[in-house]
């Protein structure tokens, strides 16, 4: 998965710390206002270099937040028909999500129910 701008571009791979907020926030914040949620609700630091994924109320709407190390990224996905049914729930604030699952996340897949190789194993002597 690539986020392209006009010369940059983000790449979510495996090594990369995603979260995803659990609650739904107001989609009229923009970057400042996601980054408080960053420090805020979900108790992170927006420029430790993790991936930040918000939705809506509604659920038809995502935004990703990420910074690269001069500044902040802000992505987003709105399903023209239906809602994202896969969005993780629980009573925590936060949730980690492996890149394969933020890729069926953003796909309107289930990160849950998915079912994928093991990301690490140990190789027999």
């Amino acid at each position: 998965m690539r986020f392209v701008g006009s010369k940059a571009m983000i790449q979510i791979i495996p090594q990369m710390r995603i979260l995803v907020a659990i609650q739904p926030v107001d989609f009229r914040k923009g970057i400042d206002g996601l980054a408080a949620t960053c420090r805020q609700v979900l108790k992170e630091n927006p420029m430790d270099g993790a991936l930040f994924l918000f939705c809506n109320r509604r659920r038809h709407a995502i935004k990703v937040l990420v910074y690269d190390g001069q500044g902040f990224w802000l992505c987003q996905k709105r399903l023209s028909n239906g809602r994202f049914k896969g969005w993780p729930r629980g009573d925590e604030a936060v949730q980690t999500l492996a890149a394969h699952q933020v890729q069926l996340l953003l796909w309107n897949g289930d990160p849950m129910q998915a079912k994928a190789a093991p990301l690490w194993r140990r190789i027999p002597a």
